[in-house]
């Protein structure tokens, strides 16, 4: 008796890797929109690099680069094509039209898997929000390649799977009513953290690049159950437990994961999110040190931190920050730490009485 699959077939895509400035990882870059594009469900069956110095204004990689992609896919023909860089709406229309087939850009591609990924009301609001801005100024350019290409999955999906609306007068309209209903969760947010101040009660916020292990480490410290998947941005939502620190309760929260190039659309339309470690009296900054190139000597890691830091400094987050190298179980080598960081293991439990002193001690 023959049997057939039900399993719905990955679309297939290819990645194109542009490196700008001196000193950027190829090999970094190249990881992480892999990883991206997974996390979105698609499978990458071809990549492409360039080092580019002079921008072509109409496509950004070189004429050169460009007919080696179509002659690959000529014989590789995907469903998407993904470049590694903010691309303008008509670079995207003249990508679309060389390879005759539809083109995403990291920011189009990040946006995408916060769409999927949005389950609250709030995240969904915010997500909204971030497309339609993205979308407002490519807005032509969006419409003319759906039609030629196809104006469904990656890159085109809206919150809970809702159609996007490619009409300009309309996404101008919902943009307001998007602000305005942000502004009443972000207000009612700031009640509740009066509220909570009121109590005295210490807040501690977890944050970090996506994938660190962020939801992993607050399950093991307030014996949850939260929702973790080895995935970039598996979790969007904010989620805070309470947590009895020798003595004194404090309340954990665990936020949105950072990437490098985060779409300022994002962060524009989460600040009531990142508000969450902007308002704590101490911030653990989680790390995975396990993050780097496959013979090791490149510590992808560190431009991990060097961007959340970046981000932290950016919306004026508190200086007291405690760095936590989560994953230490995974790693032979150690280097000697500074006073203000900690190794520890989300999954065996492994350095947990030390980061709690240090909580303790800095709180």
């Amino acid at each position: 008796m023959a049997t057939y699959s039900t399993a719905e077939k990955k679309q297939t895509a290819i990645v194109i890797v542009i490196v700008t400035k001196k000193g950027e990882s190829m090999a970094r870059k190249l990881d992480e929109i892999v990883r991206l594009a997974e996390a979105t469900d698609l499978q990458v069956v071809g990549s492409f690099t360039q080092n580019v110095k002079d921008f072509n204004k109409s496509t950004v990689i070189g004429s050169g680069k460009v007919q080696e992609i179509v002659e690959f896919l000529e014989s590789n023909p995907v469903d998407l094509a993904i470049v590694d860089y903010k691309l303008t709406g008509s670079q995207i229309s003249n990508l679309s039209n060389a390879f005759s087939t539809r083109v995403i850009d990291r920011v189009g591609l990040i946006l995408d898997i916060f769409a999927k990924r949005a389950k609250t009301n709030e995240a969904k609001l915010q997500v909204k929000l971030a497309q339609n801005i993205y979308l407002l100024p490519k807005l032509r350019d969006v419409k003319e390649t759906s039609n030629k290409y196809g104006g469904a999955g990656v890159g085109m999906r809206g919150p809970g799977e809702t159609k996007l609306e490619l009409d300009r007068r309309r996404l101008e309209k919902e943009i307001d009513f998007l602000k305005k209903e942000i502004q009443k969760i972000k207000s009612q947010r700031q009640v509740g953290r009066r509220e909570r101040e009121k109590t005295g009660i210490k807040k501690v916020a977890l944050v970090g690049y996506t994938n660190a292990g962020k939801s992993s480490l607050l399950n093991a410290l307030t014996k949850e159950n939260i929702y973790v998947q080895d995935k970039y941005f598996a979790t969007l939502d904010t989620t805070s437990r309470k947590l009895f620190l020798n003595g004194q309760n404090v309340i954990l929260t665990d936020t949105v994961g950072f990437i490098s190039e985060l779409p300022h659309e994002l962060v524009d339309s989460f600040t009531s999110t990142l508000e969450e470690a902007k308002q704590a009296d101490l911030i653990l900054h989680v790390v995975d040190p396990t993050a780097t190139s496959q013979d090791g000597k490149e510590l992808y890691y560190e431009e991990s931190m060097r961007v959340t830091n970046q981000v932290l400094d950016d919306i004026g987050a508190t200086k007291n920050r405690l760095t936590v190298y989560n994953k230490c179980d995974l790693i032979t080598q150690r280097k000697q730490l500074s006073e203000n960081e900690v190794y520890v293991s989300a999954k065996t439990k492994e350095g947990f009485d030390e980061l709690k002193e240090k909580m303790t001690s800095m709180l």
